[in-house]
């Protein structure tokens, strides 16, 4: 299982240092654009996930491209 976690740049160390220490855990840092990566497509998923059940409505694709 994957968990994606913020810390507070001054408890990064101490936090690496403890995970590094469990057998059962790998650790490595992203960036933070890895990071709001993520973050977009996850909301993206829940968005899809919403129109899917009618609880959102979806835009054509059409007006999309023209927006860009």
């Amino acid at each position: 299982m994957k968990v994606l976690i913020d810390i507070k740049e001054n408890k990064v160390d101490f936090v690496m240092e403890l995970l590094n220490s469990l057998s059962f855990v790998k650790a490595k840092t992203i960036s933070p654009q890895k990071a709001q990566l993520i973050e977009e497509i996850k909301e993206a998923v829940e968005n899809l996930n919403l129109v899917k059940h009618g609880k959102l409505k979806a835009r054509k694709a059409k007006d999309l491209v023209n927006e860009l």
